[in-house]
């Protein structure tokens, strides 16, 4: 009976089953974080899988179906979106912020609920795993371009292209074909080039932005941008340059449809005061010579700059553009908005196009800076190099640009518009690709 009255060792058998219960605690809670990160690496798969798969009919045309192809292929990876108790969820969306931004990106969240045993009694047993993955939409997209070069391209010293809506395409093979440096700026709806050793980090330096969705960038592109060009205006009995003397001058054709043919054109020599009318001009041999100082009557009006609203220029043989520093153009082609606003007289084909070199002239084009400059059009020379510097921020030119090379430096502000049919970019693969 004394044994039995005996209390030692009581304390022993509550710690052995509140161990007991403790451990078999720890062992549940290890099955369900073990569960929890096997569903969440399926749910990965499985957002992964529907990810990509409404990204492929976004690229294909059929964006009303990404919804049900999603639901398909998560149900496939283990999702099951159809249960009538807890079903999966798969919910599409268009990525808001990070580096995945825009309307070609699908981004695929899945949710479902998963049944715990220890979690389960402080969370009534279920617990819902979100999990998302985002792909970019391939096949039939494309990026309209605007710069096209077939030789280098270069931003340097503080210098802007902005083409915004459109593209920049470098046509050579060389990896040393596209640079920039000097805290310039490129911005555009997207960069292509024909080379494959090129990328973003080995083209910049100092300071230099690129404004491209990272997506937007493609390279080793075979196939090229090549713009439509003008037809070659009708001309004949061209005269001598009417510039280089001091004076007051109407230059130009009789009316903005009829082309008149120079051998070469100074505009501004001497201080000298200038017409230029609207219409077609042929320059055979020298150089369309832009000179600072003068006084120039565009038009019926009265322009403090050197040029003309409603011209194109065809060069031709040896001629050349050469826009001295301060020369303060003004150039409008065609149909094009003219700096004071308003929209310049017609010239027929040739509208949206200022200069326009022969392909065989391979005379270099220079454009030196000024306060004021304002050009407006398309310049097209494929067998020539175009050299932009010395602007500052009025110092703009608005237009589609093909040429050779095109150096863009000291500051200048270039700004490409969607002008001419320059071709376009596929931008994204044939096949849609998983990037997050």
């Amino acid at each position: 009976m004394k044994n039995l009255r005996d209390e030692s060792g009581q304390t022993v058998v509550f710690v052995a089953f509140f161990m007991a219960v403790l451990a078999l605690g720890f062992v549940a809670f290890a099955l369900d974080v073990g569960a929890l990160f096997r569903e969440k690496r399926m749910a990965q798969s499985a957002a992964q899988a529907a990810a990509v798969a409404a990204a492929e009919e976004v690229g294909y045309g059929n964006p009303s179906n990404k919804q049900a192809v999603a639901n398909a292929m998560a149900t496939l990876n283990g999702f099951n979106t159809t249960l009538a108790t807890n079903p999966a969820t798969v919910t599409l969306s268009t990525p808001l912020s990070g580096n995945f931004t825009g309307i070609i990106y699908v981004q695929a969240t899945v949710r479902m609920p998963i049944h715990t045993t220890f979690l389960g009694a402080i969370s009534h047993g279920m617990i819902t795993v979100p999990v998302s993955a985002t792909a970019i939409a391939g096949g039939g997209i494309s990026s309209q371009t605007c710069v096209c070069t077939t030789g280098t391209f270069s931003i340097t010293n503080g210098s802007t292209l902005d083409a915004t809506g459109c593209g920049v395409f470098n046509n050579s093979s060389s990896s040393s074909s596209i640079e920039m440096n000097g805290g310039s700026t490129l911005t555009a709806s997207s960069l292509g080039g024909a080379s494959t050793g090129w990328y973003p980090g080995n083209i910049t330096g100092n300071g230099d932005t690129i404004n491209v969705p990272t997506a937007d960038i493609v390279q080793g592109v075979s196939t090229s941008c090549t713009p439509t060009l003008p037809a070659v205006p009708s001309y004949s009995s061209c005269a001598a340059d009417p510039g280089g003397n001091w004076g007051t001058y109407t230059w130009g054709p009789a009316t903005a449809s009829s082309t008149i043919c120079y051998q070469a054109l100074t505009v501004g020599a001497n201080g000298s005061t200038c017409t230029l009318k609207p219409g077609i001009y042929v320059i055979t041999t020298g150089a369309l010579h832009f000179e600072s100082g003068a006084t120039c009557l565009v038009g019926s009006g009265m322009c403090s700059n050197n040029g003309g609203n409603g011209v194109f220029f065809y060069l031709t043989g040896t001629a050349s553009l050469v826009i001295d520093n301060g020369a303060n153009v003004n150039l409008v082609s065609g149909g094009a908005t003219e700096s004071g606003g308003g929209t310049a007289p017609v010239v027929g084909a040739y509208d949206g196009v200022v200069v326009f070199q022969d392909p065989n002239d391979t005379s270099a084009m220079t454009l030196s800076g000024g306060s004021s400059s304002y050009m407006n059009g398309a310049i097209i020379a494929p067998g020539a190099s175009l050299t932009l510097s010395n602007g500052s921020s009025a110092a703009v030119m608005e237009g589609g640009i093909s040429v050779n090379s095109l150096t863009i430096t000291g500051g200048a502000v270039v700004k490409a518009i969607l002008d001419i049919n320059e071709g376009s970019l596929a931008v994204y693969s044939s096949k849609p690709k998983l990037v997050q």
